[in-house]
């Protein structure tokens, strides 16, 4: 169940839909251990500190439902009708995404088109990633965790 074009083509079409002709707008879409496909949108606010990221309302919805993410992918409209382009999870969702374990499959770009895109794992996107230093039978999650303690 890794990142695919069904995963992208989902959150692709929400950002066509909620936000027809707009530049520089964006979706998210998860796909759950079940299967389950998610997806969400950031809202708009007036104050940029309080901004949440494309993936959050799906990350929460999974938490809601019980379920693990097992992989992610991010959109973005490029302005001049350059198509949709794949963005790697920044930094907070890489951490939002670390609850489901270091195996999350995420789309990063390709260098030389970011319309194009390639599935890495959490650990290999991150490699230096704090909790690393810690054994994996201390780490708290594992693949087993049916969801991330509270």
């Amino acid at each position: 169940m890794a990142v695919d074009q069904e995963l992208v083509d989902a959150a692709t079409e929400l950002a066509r839909a909620r936000f027809p002709g707009q530049d520089w707008c964006g979706a998210a879409a998860l796909r759950l251990d079940d299967g389950t496909i998610l997806t969400s949108t950031a809202p708009e606010v007036p104050n940029n500190a309080v901004r949440l990221c494309h993936e959050t309302g799906a990350i929460c919805e999974a938490f809601k439902l019980g379920r693990r993410v097992v992989a992610s992918v991010c959109v973005t409209a490029a302005d001049g009708g350059r198509g949709y382009w794949i963005l790697a999870p920044c930094g907070v969702c890489q951490e939002r995404l670390f609850a489901h374990g270091p195996d999350v499959e995420v789309a990063v770009p390709e260098p030389a088109d970011p319309r194009r895109w390639r599935t890495l794992r959490l650990r290999d996107v991150q490699p230096h990633w704090f909790a690393r230093v810690f054994p994996e039978d201390v780490w708290p999650y594992t693949a087993d965790d049916p969801q991330p303690p509270c």
